[in-house]
């Protein structure tokens, strides 16, 4: 794992009730004892930007990709993509789960594209953690004569997660067009911000 997240530094930020997990019974049997899979099932992820998949409610199991979209419209999937589990959502992305290399790969049906967008779970959960505590921490000064100043600070702090998430992981944020580089764009220009939190009440006030 690239990356040292533990279930209890996830609950001391947002509580219990705000963490989801994926039983390694959803998996299907290649990928449920793989390092990703434990890490889904022990430490999960904080709800909010990211969706993690909840296993199916008939028969207990995470759908494959091939259940969701048709493999062979993705240019560049890789042989036996098909048959990886969805483990989440993002954007408009279904996030995948590769169990022989690890690596979580992003299919965007609406592009027709496929790509990896991290090494391996542990950056998924870390780079979720980080954006979502952004959202629920960040306060704006409420002045509008600092408005700017707010956002330049608000756009620093999108820029240092990038910055120390792509000196372990590049692939996350090796362009403009991953998925996560479009979220920390929008956090930036104040989107995302929930009206319960302290940058969600300036801003909607």
């Amino acid at each position: 794992m690239l990356f040292d997240v533990t279930r209890s530094e996830l609950t001391d930020i947002f509580g219990e009730d705000r963490i989801a997990t994926v039983p390694a019974t959803a998996f299907p049997p290649a990928a449920a004892d793989t390092e990703g899979a434990r890490l889904l099932q022990i430490v999960g992820a904080p709800t909010g930007t990211l969706l993690l998949r909840r296993p199916d409610e008939d028969d207990g199991l995470l759908p494959l990709v091939q259940d969701v979209v048709h493999v062979e419209d993705f240019e560049g999937a890789a042989e036996g993509a098909g048959d990886w589990p969805v483990i989440g959502w993002l954007l408009n992305a279904y996030l995948t789960l590769d169990p022989v290399s690890g690596k979580v790969h992003a299919f965007d049906p609406d592009e027709g594209t496929v790509r990896e967008l991290h090494t391996d779970v542990s950056s998924l959960v870390q780079v979720a953690l980080r954006f979502q505590r952004l959202l629920e921490e960040f306060t704006f000064s409420g002045d509008e004569d600092d408005e700017e100043a707010d956002f330049e600070r608000l756009g620093g702090e999108v820029d240092r997660i990038r910055e120390e998430t792509s000196s372990v992981d590049p692939l996350p944020f090796q362009d403009d067009e991953t998925v996560w580089s479009v979220v920390g764009d929008e956090i930036a220009m104040g989107r995302r911000f929930k009206g319960d939190s302290p940058g969600g009440r300036s801003l909607h006030r």
